[in-house]
């Protein structure tokens, strides 16, 4: 997916921010999300006290993504990161359950749990996603 592609599946659609981080860091991630075929922009996060109060944090950007592709994101954070982990032999010993979503399923955002939701939250943390 390039720009304009995102661009236009993003238009009009409602927005939420997913991250925020350095300007690198965020450009990056959006890298990732349209070359897996999700759509994202990158914006100014909201005035915080701490950013550009000369703190010395730096620049912050977000990455926005439509609701709906938020599990899809996390997923793909949390492929990365499992590749990442089994590249440097972490994993031996059962120190990290992982598991793929299966159908009706999904990945909490939050805490990467993976299950069905109940009434509408994750059924480990609670946070509310639909």
């Amino acid at each position: 997916m390039n720009r304009e592609s995102a661009d236009a599946a993003l238009e009009g659609a409602s927005l939420v921010p997913y991250g925020e981080g350095s300007v690198a860091q965020a450009k990056e991630l959006e890298r990732q999300l349209l070359a897996a075929g999700i759509p994202a922009m990158l914006a100014k996060p909201p005035a915080k006290a701490c950013c550009g109060g000369g703190c010395g944090c730096g620049a912050k950007l977000q990455i926005l993504v439509r609701e709906d592709d938020a599990p899809k994101v996390a997923q793909l954070l949390q492929a990365e990161w499992v590749e990442a982990v089994r590249r440097e032999g972490t994993v031996d010993g059962g120190l990290v359950a992982l598991r793929t979503p299966q159908e009706n399923e999904l990945v909490c955002p939050a805490c990467q749990f993976v299950g069905v939701l109940v009434d509408g939250a994750c059924q480990d943390c609670g946070l509310v996603l639909e």
